[in-house]
């Protein structure tokens, strides 16, 4: 059986390659869940560490960051056919299978059959490893699991900071008083919640309250109500937001 840390490596390219035509559907998602139980120690935080990357599309360069982690971490041939296998039954769940998802596997493919095995491939691989971290480091590559954390407590500022490093959002404050932002724009969502509701009035009476407030541009409080109406739908923990 393959090991833990392979299959969680695997099950990230996996949803790298589930997001090839921008939307990751529900039988692609149960083709997931199908090979993650093979893992039989998964913690709260290995389903954070991907639910991290099912939150939103994974473009190019952060697939081919994902993928050189797999390679890594393959060290027999049994486990690059596990690969191979999984890519193939994920991109076929739904039945049909497009031409940027075809794509993508014949590129995934194409890296992994190149992969050494054996005793000489995995010497390279335990010294491909560091080395590959070591050039994500210099290169400062994608990899949206710094903010884990926050993806777990602090959803609403997780996807903020997204925004910001994609240059959709730009924000003239401290640090800390963004995530204080982002908190305040939970709590006035979870109000406006209660009813399970939320209406455009309320949106709009929250983007003029932070706008007043926080001195920030209409556009950058909009985002962050829709955000916040948002992840406050999908159960953001009120204790957590009131306590921080």
């Amino acid at each position: 059986m393959a090991d833990s840390t392979l299959l969680m490596t695997l099950a990230k390219v996996i949803i790298a390659a589930a997001w090839a035509d921008g939307s990751v559907d529900y039988e692609e998602i149960n083709s997931l869940k199908d090979l993650l139980f093979r893992l039989t120690d998964m913690t709260a935080r290995d389903w954070a560490s991907l639910d991290i990357y099912i939150d939103s599309p994974v473009g190019e360069s952060e697939r081919q960051r994902l993928i050189e982690d797999l390679k890594a971490n393959l060290k027999t041939e049994q486990d690059k056919q596990l690969a191979l296998a999984s890519l193939r039954a994920l991109i076929s769940a739904d039945g049909t299978v497009d031409e940027e998802e075809e794509l993508v596997y014949e590129q995934i493919k194409a890296e992994l059959d190149h992969v050494g095995t054996g005793l000489f491939g995995s010497m390279g691989n335990l010294i491909r490893g560091p080395v590959q971290r070591r050039s994500e480091t210099v290169a400062e590559q994608p990899d949206r699991e710094r903010y884990l954390d926050d993806f777990i407590e602090n959803r609403i500022y997780y996807h903020v900071r997204r925004q910001m490093e994609n240059g959709e959002l730009e924000l003239d404050l401290p640090e800390a008083d963004i995530r204080k932002l982002c908190l305040t724009g939970g709590l006035l969502a979870r109000v406006a919640h209660v009813d399970h509701d939320v209406t455009q009035a309320e949106k709009d009476w929250m983007t003029k309250t932070l706008q007043e407030k926080w001195q920030i541009n209409q556009q950058a409080a909009d985002l962050i109500v829709d955000i916040a109406t948002t992840d406050i739908a999908d159960a953001v923990d009120y204790y957590r937001l009131s306590r921080r």
